[in-house]
């Protein structure tokens, strides 16, 4: 079996990248865990698949390390948009992708640095989506595991609950997270960020991902987090994120789009040996 892949990181936040086109693997969900898998796969936190099809855009999907697909991963783009410019699939600096959550303009800056455009945030709860009336779901309570949160929902192409309180943590994320993520009224469930509002530009955020646990880093959470600390008037447009694998910038343009900026890293490429190839299903 044709099985090359590559591995990039952004800020610990990483991904296999692979080429439908070069590789004979079916990306079932069981195949996708089973090569997400740290232990006796790969290893990273999805896989990022493409580019699908013809045309000017293209197409890419995101899979989760459970085997699900997201619709936007902010990290995830600028690591295959960064893919497919260092393979040549692309050759200019600027350009398009296709995600199932909408297009992403990407701009691959010097030094390891990718740009990406993620839209403008939605508050809409019945676009996120959440259950219940239509309405803009900031400040609600919500109870989980015995204790209450003040949640803010928000779409930036993928959906989020930010909770900002002053005891954000790698615990607090582990412990609440997965019954957030899963919680009734998150019909599609959800991406949690705990928040702490450090300055008018700064945040700093522990995430727990749909699909994929504690992670170092997301892109998305950053952007999410951003627009919800923007929307209720906690920072200005400009805001640095800082989260454990390390900081990206959140800057809102003039007319609403909210850019993503951060390093992405390449780590290695690859083929899986025959005799874990023959183990995937076919």
């Amino acid at each position: 079996m044709n099985c090359p892949f590559s591995k990039y990181h952004a800020l610990g936040n990483d991904y296999i990248v692979m080429d439908p086109a070069e590789n004979s693997v079916p990306l079932t969900p069981e195949n996708i865990r089973r090569i997400c898998d740290r232990n006796t796969g790969v290893g990273s936190d999805g896989i990022m698949a493409g580019p699908y099809g013809g045309g000017d855009i293209p197409r890419v999907r995101i899979l989760n390390p459970d085997g699900s697909e997201a619709e936007k991963s902010g990290n995830g783009v600028r690591i295959i948009a960064r893919a497919l410019f260092d393979s040549g699939r692309v050759a200019s600096r600027s350009f398009t992708l296709k995600t199932a959550g909408g297009d992403v303009p990407v701009e691959i800056c010097s030094g390891g640095m990718v740009r990406a455009g993620m839209g403008k945030p939605v508050f809409d709860t019945t676009l996120i989506p959440l259950d219940g009336p239509s309405r803009e779901a900031l400040g609600e309570t919500l109870s989980a595991g015995g204790r209450e949160f003040r949640i803010n929902a928000v779409s930036v192409g993928n959906p989020h609950c930010v909770i900002f309180c002053d005891d954000a943590s790698p615990e607090l994320a582990r412990r609440y997270g997965p019954l957030i993520e899963s919680h009734p009224l998150f019909p599609r469930k959800i991406n949690v960020q705990f928040a702490r509002v450090t300055g008018n530009s700064s945040l700093s955020i522990e995430i727990w991902e749909r699909g994929a646990g504690y992670t170092l880093a997301s892109g998305s959470s950053a952007t999410a987090s951003t627009a919800a600390a923007q929307k209720l008037g906690l920072c200005g447009t400009r805001v640095d994120v800082r989260m454990p694998g390390g900081t990206v910038t959140v800057e809102r343009a003039e007319d609403g789009v909210l850019w993503l900026s951060g390093p992405v890293t390449r780590v290695m490429e690859g083929r899986f040996s025959d005799e874990f190839a023959a183990s995937l299903e076919r």
